[in-house]
């Protein structure tokens, strides 16, 4: 059995038609940034990122600016003073991005305080991950928790425009955290938020290579979680969310094969670690006549075993199947730890868990929960990954569901960590087609980017258009206020 990675990262080009949507992005030259602007021999990026950063904040956004120098610098203190006892006396006329540090931005500020000789023009500093000034965070501005330090190895344009993008959100400007998402993959960072153009996820059945796009980056999250699980830097329940048109059970686009394939490509990819993999799925629920399995995953347990793994011998994965990837079902019993079989035989424990799907249904005794949870106790600190979860109450008969424990049902759902998403947005009340955008996940470290589908008129392609980054999911309301029109 070959244990090598196969994990090849896919480089991506920024296609000229999205500068379109951007033109700030596309028509700042860095030439006709003043040499007094050039960033200083300290600078967290490099010369021309950071003369690009700054000729398109200057040029496109000097509101956000002054927000910025409203909110995070003494000079607003001083205007919120003074304007308390004698209301506009006290002016920010704008600001001017001059110079980036890893851990601030510097701006020239220009304010006028009536009766103290016109206009004048101060250079200061605000924290990249600063706080609302006194006198703010009560008011105008809500203050959110700060971006973590970043792991060794990040792009520091990706970390740039992620803080940038958490004091967009305080500011109230929202709409921009798009744009310099999209301006971050133009300069050199690492393409977050980038999803490959043409994937045509309105046409089903996906080509192949859609297919195996999800797959490799579904692997990649689950590999890099499973790494900082072990390094104790994230929780060990995870939830890999992949829900283009194939992959999600609600729609008739639904495809048992994708499911299946998914779910394969993660696990060897994880064994490929030298990781041991338990595969599970749900066995029947319910109680007497009333039992059975949500017709999603109805025949999944016998297809997984049965599908080509290329494990036997002479094959790729020679011997992967039965030493590093084993099947089971949801529960407790289904957690094997070391020990010694009535042979004497040493049996290693299994080292992180694949569940697929699972779901409540509809029944009294029909909840996946208490299964799982008592799966995630036997399982101690090892990771245990849920694939397109539906952890949602179902309607039952004596409102088991729907009334007791709910609240316990729901915290324990919502304890499970997304370490990658991409699911769709549709318009609500319309059916499944066609596709707005989606909201966009790429790995554990990642945040949240909302993206939407554009049309290319031209050469008849499509592609994916960041407008919203959070460290959260984001609700509907803000999707939909972000959307443009």
């Amino acid at each position: 059995m070959r244990l090598l990675r196969r994990l090849c990262p896919i480089f991506l080009t920024v296609p000229a038609p999205v500068l379109s949507f951007f033109p700030g992005l596309l028509h700042v030259p860095v030439n006709d940034v003043s040499t007094r602007l050039r960033a200083a021999p300290d600078s967290y990026l490099d010369e021309k990122q950071a003369e690009f950063f700054k000729g398109y904040l200057n040029k496109h956004h000097p509101d956000l600016l002054s927000d910025f120098a409203n909110a995070f610098t003494e000079i607003g203190v001083t205007k919120r003073k003074k304007n308390a006892f004698s209301g506009g006396s006290f002016t920010i006329h704008g600001a001017k991005l001059v110079g980036t540090t890893e851990d601030a931005l510097s701006l020239e500020v220009t304010f006028e305080n009536r009766g103290a000789g016109g206009p004048q023009t101060e250079r200061v500093e605000m924290p990249l991950n600063g706080r609302p000034v006194k006198g703010t965070s009560r008011g105008k501005y809500k203050d959110l928790p700060p971006i973590p330090p970043p792991r060794e190895g990040t792009n520091p344009v990706d970390d740039v425009v992620r803080r940038m993008n958490r004091i967009c959100h305080i500011v109230g400007q929202p709409a921009v955290t798009g744009k310099l998402t999209q301006m971050g993959i133009q300069i050199g960072g690492d393409g977050v938020g980038k999803v490959k153009e043409n994937l045509y996820l309105n046409q089903v059945p996906h080509n192949r290579f859609v297919r195996q796009y999800f797959y490799d980056m579904a692997v990649d999250a689950a590999v890099e979680a499973a790494e900082l699980c072990s390094n104790g830097k994230m929780t060990n329940r995870m939830s890999l969310n992949v829900m283009f048109p194939e992959c999600n059970p609600d729609m008739d686009s639904y495809r048992i094969g994708t499911l299946l394939e998914l779910t394969r490509a993660v696990a060897i990819g994880l064994a490929e670690q030298n990781l041991r993999v338990r595969v599970c799925v749900q066995a029947s629920m319910g109680v007497g006549i009333f039992t059975g399995l949500p017709k999603t995953l109805s025949g999944v347990p016998t297809l997984l075993q049965r599908m080509d793994w290329q494990s036997n011998e002479g094959e790729e994965n020679e011997g992967m199947v039965g030493e590093y990837v084993r099947f089971g079902a949801i529960g407790k019993d289904h957690v094997v730890n070391t020990h010694e079989d009535r042979e004497g035989n040493r049996i290693e424990q299994d080292d992180i868990f694949l569940l697929v799907c699972p779901q409540n249904m509809v029944g009294l005794e029909s909840s996946i929960v208490g299964y799982l949870e008592e799966m995630v106790e036997a399982a101690g600190d090892r990771p245990v990954i849920i694939i397109n979860p539906d952890l949602e109450d179902k309607l039952s008969s004596q409102g088991q569901q729907s009334v007791r424990g709910r609240q316990a049902r729901l915290d324990f759902a919502n304890s499970f960590e997304s370490i990658f998403t991409f699911q769709n947005i549709y318009v609500s009340g319309t059916s499944y087609f066609p596709i707005l955008g989606s909201i966009f996940k790429k790995g554990p470290s990642a945040p949240w980017v909302t993206l939407q589908r554009r049309d290319l008129i031209n050469d008849g392609g499509e592609l994916y258009v960041p407008i919203l980054s959070t460290e959260e999911k984001p609700s509907g309301e803000l999707i939909m206020e972000t959307i443009e029109k």
